[in-house]
């Protein structure tokens, strides 16, 4: 019984979500645009997650150098140590890594904020003052992490390769220029464009999940920090499942 209601729960939940995100792209193409609180979040977004994302991206691209170097050297191929490493984080460790990170910090953010206005019922002031506040909150706030997420993911890579680098010639002597010119000649189409594409999918993700779960928080001071925390839960999840599909697509089109 009380795994039926459980499920019954879960998918309520998901219908909400789905209206959600349908009110979403609807209020998305009505004017009037808030470019200024978009353009804002944007800021906000981008400058609250780089220090975390690149750091993040600094330590795996060292860390993931220096753990693959002993098995490439049992087998001989020690050169091919910087194409590994690149291939690996552009393709899948860097987007998915910089996502997960994005959600916990961002989704938790949004979720956190929008509770705490929805609990001292700043949103109903808004709504009585002739303000929408779904078009003010909500769609600035979805659209600027669909839109900083990619770019903080092509940073957060940059950095990466950076320690790779790094790490590369803590044991032996390569140049800046072999070291990325060996990187670059290796990639291919399938390499970057998926990865690239499914970030805005991350972002969209994340934004959705900390917004939908601020802007219907419940239960006062408690239920902004059950917001918070589902919020985070919910994308990380849902970033694992659009990558597995994004994983699914590329390989069932042949983009290799």
């Amino acid at each position: 019984m009380a795994s039926t209601s459980k499920f019954q729960a879960f998918l309520t939940e998901t219908g909400d979500i789905a209206r959600f995100t349908g009110r979403y792209f609807v209020q998305g193409v009505r004017p009037r645009f808030e470019i200024g609180e978009l353009l804002r979040q944007c800021f906000l977004i981008g400058y609250n997650s780089f220090p975390l994302v690149g750091l993040t991206g600094f330590i795996m691209g060292l860390v993931l150098t220096m753990q693959l170097r002993p098995s490439l050297v049992d087998y001989g191929v020690e050169s091919q140590l910087p194409v590994m490493v690149g291939v690996a984080i552009v393709r899948e460790i860097g987007p998915v890594i910089t996502a997960l990170i994005f959600a916990g910090k961002i989704a938790s953010s949004m979720g956190a904020e929008l509770g705490s206005m929805k609990v001292t019922e700043q949103i109903d002031a808004m709504e009585v003052s002739g303000t929408n506040p779904f078009k003010y909150l909500v769609v600035t706030r979805v659209a600027a992490s669909t839109l900083m997420l990619p770019i903080l993911v092509i940073l957060g890579d940059t950095i990466a390769l950076l320690g790779s680098f790094i790490g590369v010639n803590i044991r032996a002597n390569t140049s800046f220029t072999l070291f990325f010119r060996q990187i670059v000649n290796s990639f291919n189409f399938g390499d970057v464009l998926p990865a690239y594409i499914k970030t805005y999918f991350f972002g969209f993700a994340v934004g959705i999940i900390g917004c939908y779960k601020g802007y219907y928080s419940k239960k006062g001071t408690e239920g902004v920090g059950r917001a918070a925390n589902s919020a985070v839960v919910m994308s990380s999840i849902l970033i694992f499942i659009i990558d597995l599909i994004a994983v699914q697509i590329t390989d069932l089109l042949g983009i290799n």
